[in-house]
């Protein structure tokens, strides 16, 4: 796989990982995910790559770090527990300043994947023959779920948004905005449920639009305003895309827009 000249930078840097793990017995193979799957790289991603090795290596950060750090001008890594993974070391390298992304994984779990990576090094065809026998799969977004907490979720913010605590309600906001909304406009214009991966890019203008509305400035009627533009958004994009087998939490949902409409009137007159 080759990129434009403006895109060298990652390609270089993987060619450079390819060249420091070949002779490493250890290592079974590298492929890369993100952007490169879907050839959507341009001067701003980053480069995740996946290392596969026979013996496991994220137990040990400093086995991690120690294999980031020959991959090149190494600045500074982290494991990925604020993310729910802590197998992935965080880095930035220098020369050219390039952030990447490093999954530590076994064969074992190699096999346990949301999508398919573009594979680059790949001893005795292993990696190769692990995808032809086993299926990725992205996680399902669990509509039930997200039924039986988001009503909660909306009272949970009212509360804040009625004691004055602004910063709390804009957090839970962004919250629902990036696990809740945003993926399921995802779902209805037929792409994974990414959060809010690329949707500026994914979405009709019109869909973005709506999506611009969740997002408040810093005043309260900005606030409610946004939390009600949530709601409806919710309500809309659910009869779009629910099954009918999903029970509607119609009862919690009557009362906390009750409570909200009231907490308004009191905040805002």
């Amino acid at each position: 796989m080759t990129l434009d000249n403006s895109l060298m930078k990652q390609q270089q840097f993987i060619d450079q990982v390819v060249e420091r793990i070949k002779d490493d017995k250890n290592v079974i193979g590298l492929a890369v995910a993100g952007s490169f799957i879907t050839n959507e790289i341009d001067e701003f991603s980053d480069v995740d790559l996946i290392l596969v090795t026979v013996t496991r290596v994220a137990d040990d950060p400093s086995k991690m770090e120690n294999y980031a750090r020959s991959f090149g001008d190494y600045l500074n890594g982290f494991t990925g527990e604020h993310v729910g993974e802590r197998r992935v070391l965080i880095c930035l390298y220098d020369n050219p300043l390039l952030h990447v992304d490093i999954k530590f994984l076994t064969l074992d779990e190699f096999q346990d994947r949301i999508e398919n990576p573009v594979i680059f090094f790949d001893r005795d065809n292993t990696l190769k023959e692990t995808i032809s026998l086993t299926k990725a799969e992205w996680p399902k977004l669990d509509f039930q779920w997200i039924e039986d907490r988001f009503w909660t979720w909306v009272h949970y913010t009212t509360l804040k948004l009625g004691r004055g605590e602004n910063f709390e309600a804009l957090d839970f906001l962004s919250f629902v905005r990036t696990f809740v909304i945003s993926p399921m406009l995802q779902i209805k214009n037929g792409k994974l449920p990414r959060g809010l991966r690329k949707v500026e890019i994914n979405f009709p203008k019109s869909d973005l639009d709506k999506l611009v509305t969740t997002v408040p400035a810093y005043k309260m009627e900005s606030i409610f305003d946004s939390l009600e533009n949530t709601v409806s958004l919710y309500i809309e994009l659910r009869q779009i895309i629910f099954p009918s087998t999903i029970k509607l939490r119609t009862q919690t949902e009557l009362r906390t827009l009750e409570y909200l409409k009231e907490i308004r009137q009191l905040r805002l007159g």
